[in-house]
């Protein structure tokens, strides 16, 4: 007989957890003391679940393609070898392991009886949740540090902001990640020693941290922009943020929403929308965002699908 619930503290606060980011719960079979974790439909409507499978397989895929074709067009093309744009495709490249790190088990979750998750396999999900999730946060601080040193410093940029730098900066936004991320799926062991607690203050700080960072460069970008004296310096200098700023604002926004909203507001159906909203709709946006507003990377994918279409033909 299974008697859902956790039984630890540890568990508790894993099940808090897991339940907002994948709407999933603990049980436990006590003949044999293994703990799964069963995943809540998003709808029990058969016809509604294949109608959500469609809609979300197509922003899987959309997402997919979308940040393929970005880090595609950056790479093959050298004008836009510049610390920006290489910022820009390792976004891309961590916006797809991000949604691949959750989409395809949701996917499963909506057409297949067998929702159910083992305790590795949910530690596995989850450390390349947090590993993509928080090397984007470090990854997007970087980026608004280059539009600081770009904006605020010009002269110096191209030293400043050489490419050795810019790998660095790269290095340690997806090591921050995977460091925090290997400390979460470790408390999932009896034998660990490292506490819950520990472990989400680690997480939240890797999170603000970056996002304090943001706010800084912005506030000496706009102070920069105020004092221009020409009208059209001030609008091209602000033109080459807002991508950044925007995406920013999705990715920040939607999860400040999921996990800072009071206990009292969270419902089972809400939920389930912020997170498709943060693992899949945020993802797909982002390469709209970024070719939309930006003639260089317009071109350069223009460039890239034309390469493709030759050889295809060949």
């Amino acid at each position: 007989m299974l008697n859902p619930g956790p039984t630890t503290e540890t568990e508790k606060y894993f099940e808090n957890m897991l339940s907002m980011t994948f709407n999933c719960s603990l049980w436990q079979d006590n003949s044999m003391s293994v703990k799964r974790f069963a995943f809540a439909r998003f709808s029990e409507v058969t016809e509604q679940c294949f109608l959500l499978f469609t809609l979300i397989l197509l922003m899987f895929l959309a997402s997919l393609t979308g940040n393929a074709l970005i880090t595609t067009a950056i790479w093959t093309n050298p004008v836009l070898h510049t610390p920006m744009y290489f910022f820009l495709a390792n976004l891309s490249l961590l916006e797809i392991g991000y949604t691949c790190s959750v989409t395809p088990k949701m996917l499963q979750n909506l057409v297949s009886e067998a929702r159910g998750i083992s305790r590795e396999g949910c530690a596995t999900q989850m450390f390349f949740f947090a590993f993509f999730g928080i090397s984007e946060c470090c990854l997007l601080a970087a980026m608004a540090f280059d539009r600081y040193m770009a904006i605020c410093s010009p002269l110096h940029y191209a030293t400043r902001m050489s490419r050795g730098v810019c790998v660095h900066l790269a290095m340690v936004s997806w090591g921050v990640g995977c460091m925090v991320a290997w400390a979460r799926p470790t408390i999932f062991s009896p034998w660990t020693s490292v506490a819950p607690a520990a472990v989400f203050v680690a997480a939240t700080l890797c999170i603000s941290s970056p996002f304090l960072l943001i706010i800084a460069s912005y506030g000496r970008i706009l102070a920069a922009v105020l004092s221009m004296p020409s009208p059209e310096g001030r609008r091209k200098a602000l033109s080459t943020c807002s991508s950044h700023l925007l995406v920013v604002t999705l990715f920040y926004g939607s999860a400040s929403v999921t996990y800072l909203r009071p206990k009292a507001s969270h419902s089972p159906g809400i939920d389930k929308l912020l997170a498709l909203s943060y693992t899949v709709v945020t993802s797909m946006l982002n390469p709209i965002i970024y070719s939309l507003r930006n003639k260089e990377v317009k071109a350069a994918l223009r460039r890239t699908l034309g390469k493709k279409k030759v050889l295809a033909h060949r």
